[in-house]
């Protein structure tokens, strides 16, 4: 288990690799943050339904078991004894700030600052990447007016090849003739 002390420098790319998209949210799973708060996913999970009350359905949600085959196979291979064969739970945003007020520790302070940093670091990424989105469309309709002018260019250039390989027309004579 690390010091508190080593999680005030957690980098945020590595909890913004725990952040995923399921049902339009973005969410944290049950053993991602026990993984970072130290404790096992089973007492984690515990405190969550002693305190059920604190989680609202847009706090929290357990994963279908289709969502869970499909989150599995992303992750790649499982270690035995690693994951747990049981559906996680996933933590919004808001969800992941309550779990910190019931795991009540130093460490479950640091871990959430970290979280709550990251959310916002992946927020403004998902922002820049709409901006980024909305000019490739932009440049998407740009170009596909070009196709069509492309197109015209090679069979203009085409009917110009097909006319160079026809052999050429008889000619008259230049001249006078006596």
């Amino acid at each position: 288990m690390k010091k508190v002390e080593d999680l005030t420098t957690l980098p945020e790319e590595t909890i913004i690799r725990k952040i995923f998209w399921i049902r339009g949210n973005k969410v944290m799973l049950d053993f991602d943050l026990a993984l970072l708060y130290g404790v096992e996913v089973k007492r984690l999970k515990e405190a969550v339904r002693r305190n059920i009350k604190r989680f609202p359905d847009d706090f929290l949600f357990e994963l279908t078991e289709v969502e869970h085959l499909s989150l599995r196979s992303q992750i790649a291979t499982l270690k035995r004894g690693e994951h747990s064969k049981y559906v996680p739970f996933a933590f919004t945003e808001q969800g992941v700030a309550m779990l910190s007020g019931i795991l009540n520790s130093d460490r479950a302070i640091w871990v959430n600052i970290a979280i709550m940093r990251a959310f916002v670091q992946f927020r403004r990424f998902m922002e820049s990447n709409k901006e980024l989105a909305r000019k490739m469309e932009e440049l998407e309709k740009v170009v596909a007016g070009h196709d069509d002018k492309i197109r015209l260019i090679f069979q203009a250039i085409k009917q110009l090849i097909e006319k160079k390989e026809e052999p050429p027309s008889p000619r008259k004579p230049i001249g006078y003739k006596v």
